[in-house]
């Protein structure tokens, strides 16, 4: 039997509230299929099941809020019956109840009580029991996320906020709700994260020549816009510095496995929401415009897969339209950097023993210390200005 768990769409999100099944008791159901329509703080998300199988019950009625890893449903796994998942059900009480086999005392480094407190006690590190303390969690009751098994500040804080939300009224201001969300997202990452930050300064000129041909080519609905090429840019330079493409979990850095951008996109009711374009480095210039036509589109219509949300290995922010010259983030945890664009403006600029004006760019990075240093965030940016010398090659 398959348990399918309520998946955290984002390290802001706690809880979300189950606002449609996609599938019945009964359904077959196949890997990457949408099975469930569930309403976070900044919008109402497609969740998407990653195991073959049919439908067996439903543990979460439509309307209820659940903690993140909550189980909603049970699957049938391929070839299971239902009356072997009865079986397995009724049996899962009774071996939990088991007594365990007794430790011969020979091996016991602690005789009696005291080992058998040893025993039961979870590992939990120092920083996440005071932080238990401050936040009266008990950490005896939770899973923790750390290695082997232990308890990690971060896992507590998660405990206290779904206890908080769960007693909480039910909300009536989405936007207030997703301000909230967004604070206490960029509250731990302050908190938690070493930030370094850079910039650089591109020459756009070539960039900009290049795509004013290559429009020209193209009917209006297929026209590249600059974004696509930062975003192309920024994938294909992260080849010079790995280091900032991955999560920072339990303790150690988690290289990810391909370049999935999260694009932060403003929605109309107010906020950002950063959903993820998967396989940026692996995808063509139309594909990639096509993809972020269709995020921005769906992004604001609160159309999301779960997939989109989950798991975005870094983040682009710009702000160009906005006026901004120039933006240094705060990086999404688990993520470990943030890159941000600011306006293409033009300004006197020296190349090749000439002064000139010249259309430039502001690109900025966010690194996480424990993941990266400077030199490798320099590295970086030098290869995502050289990058865009070279639009042809995106």
């Amino acid at each position: 039997m398959i348990e399918f768990k309520l998946p955290s769409l984002g390290a802001d999100m706690d809880q979300g509230k189950l606002i449609e099944w996609k599938a019945k008791p009964g359904d077959v159901v196949k890997r990457g299929q949408v099975v469930a329509v569930v309403d976070t703080s900044k919008a109402a998300v497609e969740v998407e099941i990653w195991q073959d199988g049919t439908m067996f019950e439903q543990l979460v009625p439509i309307g209820e809020a659940v903690p993140v890893g909550t189980v909603i449903a049970t699957l049938l796994a391929p070839g299971e019956t239902p009356e072997q998942a009865a079986l397995q059900k009724r049996a899962a009480p009774a071996a939990r109840a088991a007594p365990k086999p007794a430790v011969p005392a020979a091996a016991a480094p602690v005789a009696g009580a005291a080992a058998a407190t040893l025993a039961q006690r979870k590992p939990v590190s120092p920083a996440a029991r005071q932080r238990a303390r401050e936040l009266n969690v008990d950490v005896e009751r939770l899973a923790g996320s750390g290695p082997h098994g232990a308890v990690t500040v971060e896992d507590v804080e998660k405990a206290s906020t779904a206890v908080r939300a769960a007693a909480a009224p039910a909300p009536t201001d989405r936007y207030a709700e997703m301000r909230k969300a967004i604070a206490a997202a960029m509250s731990r990452s302050k908190r938690e994260i070493p930030h370094y930050y850079l910039s650089e300064t591109i020459p756009m000129q070539r960039a900009a020549e290049w795509l004013a041909r290559e429009n020209e080519k193209r009917p209006v609905t297929e026209r590249l816009l600059m974004g696509a090429l930062q975003l192309k840019a920024v994938a294909l330079a992260l080849t010079k510095a790995p280091e900032l493409n991955g999560f920072w979990r339990g303790g150690a850095f988690e290289p990810a496995k391909g370049v999935h951008i999260g694009v932060a996109i403003s929605i109309r009711q107010g906020g950002l929401i950063p959903p993820a374009i998967h396989d940026v480095d692996k995808k063509s210039l139309p594909e990639l415009m096509r993809a972020l036509s269709d995020l921005v589109s769906r992004a604001r219509a609160g159309s999301l897969r779960s997939s989109e949300m989950s798991d975005p290995t870094i983040t682009v922010t710009n702000l160009g339209e906005q006026g901004v010259e120039a933006v240094f983030g705060v990086i999404y945890p688990p993520q470990v950097a943030l890159v941000g664009f600011g306006r293409l403006q033009t300004r006197p600029w020296a190349e090749g023993g000439e002064l000139r004006a010249a259309p430039l760019v502001t690109a900025s990075l966010s690194g996480d210390h424990r993941a990266s240093d400077g030199i490798r965030g320099a590295r970086f940016l030098a290869e995502l200005r050289e990058r865009l010398q070279h639009p042809e090659e995106l």
